[in-house]
């Protein structure tokens, strides 16, 4: 398939990226921009702090801040590592990447201020729960909860339903979403339901919930059995991935060969460029063994330095996507 956005139609539901509900619900404390994590801390949110050494909880107003920090499972509820940046009066925030997380599904944290007292958030925020670690009074603390996909209009993925147009409610759940039951609602249209998300790249099952009943994608012929006898819908969501060959401009015919197309020699010849050579293919998520036969001759990619044996004595450069 050579195009990037994909259409699905389905009853059930999968997994996504760093929001809980929609990606543009902004809870306070955090909300996810593309690979990022922004944690966001205002100011004028909290009336009270707690000191953490005597649990004395007390007024915020006045409370003269020099540092916040994020603290939480994610550092060790490090008190000095994760330091905002002050955007205002108000408001500070930090930036970190997704790759500074690990695979688990969700954190708990919170934020400290003068490396000594716990913000205390609002019990009323959606994405709060009570926790009191062992020798710190936490009280309530913020859900971190990481997805590998979100709702966005211009996103890679869209997962359509045809007909149903008198359920109250179609729900999108699946492996990107660890299967949330209320998280992906799907939009009406006029002629069913349908929900664009961006995912990161990889092979997810997913499924549909029509007022609470879980049904297959009856358009998408990918699919396998659960462990209810019942099927699960397969998509793979690629990315178009250029692969370069700088230099040898006088070669005659250049081909990129890699365990994406079995090694073939003949499939992608790759386009003469100023510089070298081109070959853009969209791939699925994860590793993949590559390289470039000149004129014939097999080469390894000289500008890159990752490079792995493929188990038969052969080594070949490495394509990470992700």
């Amino acid at each position: 398939m050579k195009q990037i956005k994909q259409h699905i139609s389905f009853l059930v539901f999968t997994f996504i990226s760093l929001c809980s509900f929609a990606q543009n619900d902004t809870f306070k404390g955090y909300k996810i921009e593309g690979d990022t994590v922004v944690f966001a801390f205002d100011v004028r949110d909290y009336s009270k702090f707690t000191q953490e050494y005597t649990g004395q909880i007390h007024d915020f107003e006045d409370f003269d801040i020099e540092n916040v920090v994020v603290s939480g499972e994610f550092n060790l509820w490090s008190r000095d590592n994760w330091k905002m940046n002050k955007i205002d009066e108000y408001n500070y925030e930090l930036r970190k990447s997704l790759d500074d997380f690990t695979d688990e599904f969700s954190w708990e944290f919170k934020f400290v201020i003068n490396n000594s007292y716990w913000a205390e958030p609002s019990k009323n925020d959606p994405n709060i729960s009570k926790a009191i670690k062992e020798g710190r009074k936490l009280r309530n603390v913020y859900n971190l909860k990481m997805y590998t996909a979100y709702p966005e209009y211009n996103g890679n993925a869209s997962f359509k339903l045809k007909g149903y147009t008198n359920a109250k409610k179609v729900i999108l759940a699946g492996s990107f979403n660890k299967w949330n039951e209320s998280l992906f609602k799907m939009n009406k249209t006029h002629d069913g339901w349908e929900l664009t998300l961006q995912i990161k790249p990889g092979v997810y099952e997913y499924r549909f919930i029509v007022d609470g009943h879980w049904m297959e994608d009856p358009n998408n012929s990918n699919k396998v059995t659960n462990e209810f006898d019942e099927y699960n819908s397969v998509i793979d969501i690629k990315k178009y991935t250029a692969f370069k060959l700088k230099g040898y401009t006088t070669a005659k015919k250049v081909i990129l060969a890699g365990s994406f197309n079995n090694w073939d020699e003949h499939d992608f010849v790759m386009r003469k460029m100023d510089y070298g050579w081109k070959y853009v293919v969209p791939l699925s998520g994860g590793k993949h063994h590559y390289k470039f036969i000149v004129d014939g001759v097999w080469v390894v990619d000289p500008n890159n330095s990752v490079k792995e044996y493929d188990g038969n004595g052969h080594v070949n450069s490495v394509c990470m996507v992700k």
